[in-house]
């Protein structure tokens, strides 16, 4: 087309697009270049700013890898990630929350009562609950993904000085629905500041901080899988979360309790000497 003009340029590029095309793709595609289009008129966008925004993009895919996954991580920090978990989560169920940049999959099976803290120095946590349909009811054969940081505020995959599997853990639930679990206490953390992502939250006057925090995928057939995060409600940094993960339902309260109230049937059973954390907190599903 000869007369293209920046009045015009969106509508041209709507008629360039197949009429035999997706109409899901032809919405969500259309919408999107009609918004950067707008945005580009709104603020008068400039080639260098232009070229910045270009060189964000290609800085982003030069520092990405198959343990850093930094366009994920520049959704998380925009806001955009929770922003989806927000628009589908359901009222009656459990909230989503950002799965982050650095769940790995193939976890090694979890044992009811099993223990991830290991050798790891820090105050022994006892995490536990029941998963349930959003009528309250246990869902037998649950199967939870956990995962978190080590206590120098490291995954695993960041840090050279763990194992692939450290601190994650793959647990199936009984018929009961319960599930148990040890790990050291988790502790606040920075998201990665030496990329791209860094640069934007510097520009913008931001911190790089998350609160302290477990992650779980829960998943059972007929129900929706869930990607959600569970928040202690002293943590300092609960009410500004870089990546805009926490949610009213997901913060809970640890409770120390004295070593002789420690459970039996745990792994660690017989060897806590000293008071730990504890929190229930139980999961809802929503059917699919």
């Amino acid at each position: 087309m000869r007369n293209v003009t920046k009045d015009n340029i969106t509508d041209v590029f709507m008629g360039y697009m197949s009429k035999d095309m997706n109409p899901r793709m032809r919405e969500v595609m259309g919408s999107l270049v009609q918004h950067l289009h707008d945005f580009a008129r709104e603020t008068k966008l400039t080639h260098d700013e232009w070229r910045q925004g270009i060189a964000f993009l290609e800085g982003c895919a030069a520092v990405e890898t198959e343990d850093r996954h930094e366009f994920v991580l520049t959704s998380d920090v925009l806001g955009l990630s929770s922003l989806v978990d927000m628009l589908h989560s359901r009222n009656d169920a459990t909230s989503s929350s950002v799965l982050g940049p650095f769940h790995v999959s193939g976890a090694p099976p979890l044992a009811y009562g099993g223990d991830m803290k290991r050798h790891y120095g820090g105050p022994i946590l006892l995490a536990e609950g029941t998963i349930r349909d959003i009528d309250g009811n246990p869902i037998p054969g649950a199967v939870i993904d956990i995962w978190q940081t080590a206590p120098n505020g490291l995954y695993a995959s960041q840090d050279d000085e763990q194992d692939t599997f450290s601190f994650h853990g793959l647990m199936t639930v009984g018929d009961d629905g319960r599930y148990a679990f040890t790990t050291v206490k988790p502790v606040e953390y920075t998201v990665p500041s030496d990329g791209p992502v860094g640069d934007i939250l510097r520009a913008c006057g931001r911190h790089p901080w998350r609160p302290s925090h477990l992650h779980y995928i829960v998943t059972a057939p007929g129900y929706r899988s869930l990607v959600t995060e569970i928040f202690p409600d002293d943590d300092p940094y609960l009410d500004q979360d870089t990546v805009f993960g926490v949610r009213d339902d997901l913060v809970m309260t640890y409770v120390e309790k004295p070593a002789s109230a420690f459970p039996e049937g745990m792994e660690l059973s017989g060897q806590v000497n000293d008071p730990f954390l504890h929190v229930e907190f139980d999961v809802k599903l929503a059917p699919e």
